[in-house]
Order: structure tokens, then sequence, then C-alpha cells
């Protein structure tokens, strides 16, 4: 059973010259093969996006620029996760529900996953996901 304590804060490594910074994600970067990539933008301060879990999928979340809030749940334990760094990406296995908030003006999310999109995968109601969880 994927507990809260499965979730990461993964260190993205950093290249530092007079030109500015460069980030790496690959293969040795993270704990999952990379199948698919995406990005929240333009998301309203005010606005928070409703939760979910996967059944099988592991992710990644990277604030590219700006910063927001995961809230993370296991069905027994939460824990609120601040990212603010693009070299800094947070892990969350499958089996773990995640909510997302208080983001920060011009705020971009990177969302690295383990497998193309399948809604069948998804747990978009909090309900069935502890069910899933006994």
């Amino acid at each position: 059973m994927t507990r809260i304590d499965d979730t990461k804060l993964i260190d993205i490594p950093k290249i530092h010259d007079a030109k500015g910074n460069l980030s790496v994600v690959e293969g040795k970067t993270i704990p999952f093969d990379i199948k698919r990539v995406h990005y929240l933008y333009d998301v309203p301060s005010h606005a928070e996006r409703l939760g979910h879990a996967h059944r099988t999928q592991h992710k990644l979340l990277v604030a590219l620029s700006g910063s927001f809030e995961v809230v993370l749940k296991d069905g027994q334990s939460e824990k609120v996760v601040t990212l603010n760094r693009p070299n800094s990406g947070l892990y969350i296995p499958n089996g773990i529900w995640r909510e997302m908030r208080n983001f920060s003006s011009g705020s971009v999310c990177l969302v690295i996953a383990s497998d193309d999109f399948d809604e069948c995968d998804y747990i978009r109601d909090f309900a069935e996901f502890q069910s899933f969880k006994d």
C-alpha cells in the first residue's frame, strides 16, 4: 500500500554558468521511465485544481516558474508541499491523492508522467479513492 512517506522531493541537477542555469530530467534523475509530459499555466491564483489519484501511474511535478502548493493524502495522513524551485520536483507514486492550490501569478507546473493518458487510471472521487486504498 502506498503511503505519504513514499512521496519525496527530488533534486534535479542544475548546471550553472554566466549565461544562466540549465536543468535536465532524464532516466537517472527520476524513479520511472518518462512516457508523457504536460504543463499547467495561467491558473488563477484563487483557483484550486481539484484532486485525483492514479491506480498505476507515477508523476513528477516541477514548478518551472512561480509557486504552488500540493496537498497529498494517502487515506490516513495528509501533508502539504510547496513547490517553488525549477530544480526540485515532487515525486508522487500511484495510490496518492493530490490537490493543487495557491498558485502564484505566472506559475507554470511541469508534469512528467510514467504512462500515456488513460482515463481509466484516474480516480477522481475521494470516496472511491478511499475504497481503492482499503
